[in-house]
């Protein structure tokens, strides 16, 4: 049996993750200067964010990378209609091993820690590890990673695939990159609001598949896929979890 053709995400999402429009405006300042920078996105997605940062910096240049090809083919489309293809490569590919064509003055992990793969009780750590093998000296990472707001209850871990030792406070994350030779220059986290809009456009695809299709052999799938994410954010991790913006300084 295949696979139903979902809806791609960035049809109800403007970024692919808890992320207004303003904080994103003001997360692209918090990583000034940018003139002539090459800015370079793991796990970048359909690249919005990397796009609005080369639209904000007339001069820089960037990469974008993401193993989801369909996404990266979206990016495509988008930087071409923007006039944005000559300052920016986009590669679906497998970040693990890659190595962009030049050094990144300014390199973005956004939500994507999990990118260079192995347990996940060391994504963070071994993101901030590999993001060093990528950054030019002095540059500048902007880090989005989990942490819990607070401390989650039995009930709320058992109801969610994410293990307490996963995340740490947003004190003990701060600390941890600079044990990593990193320095603060800026923090912010998402609001509940942010949470809110993605979480929902994150779930409209699936709803709106079951609704269009509610006699396909699929559909008792779909639905269950959507019931289990949809339990994992509110018996889970909603008002717990939380994503908290670094902009940080590399060595």
């Amino acid at each position: 049996m295949t696979s139903p053709e979902i809806a791609p995400l960035h049809e109800d999402l403007t970024f692919h993750g808890p992320l207004s429009e303003e904080r994103a405006a003001r997360l692209i300042r918090s990583l000034t200067p940018l003139d002539h920078a090459h800015v370079v996105d793991v796990g970048c997605g359909w690249a919005e964010f990397l796009l609005r940062t080369l639209e904000a910096a007339p001069t820089a240049t960037g990469t974008g990378v993401d193993r989801d090809a369909k996404a990266i083919a979206h990016a495509e489309a988008a930087a071409e209609a923007r006039g944005l293809t000559t300052r920016v490569s986009l590669q679906a590919a497998d970040v693990t091993g890659w190595r962009p064509a030049r050094p990144a003055d300014v390199l973005i992990v956004n939500g994507a820690s999990q990118v260079w793969g192995g347990d996940p009780l060391h994504h963070t750590a071994n993101a901030l590890t590999e993001a060093r093998k990528l950054l030019a000296p002095g540059g500048r990472l902007l880090l989005g990673e989990g942490f819990w707001e607070k401390e989650p209850a039995e009930a709320q871990l058992a109801a969610m695939p994410v293990p307490k030792a996963q995340y740490s406070s947003l004190a003990d994350l701060v600390d941890l990159t600079h044990t990593h030779g990193y320095r603060l220059l800026a923090v912010e986290q998402a609001n509940q609001d942010e949470w809110d809009v993605f979480e929902n456009g994150h779930a409209l695809a699936w709803e709106r598949w079951l609704r269009e299709n509610p006699d396909s052999e699929h559909a008792p799938h779909v639905r269950a896929t959507a019931d289990t994410q949809r339990n994992y954010r509110l018996r889970g991790w909603r008002g717990t979890m939380g994503l908290a913006y670094l902009t940080l300084q590399a060595p």
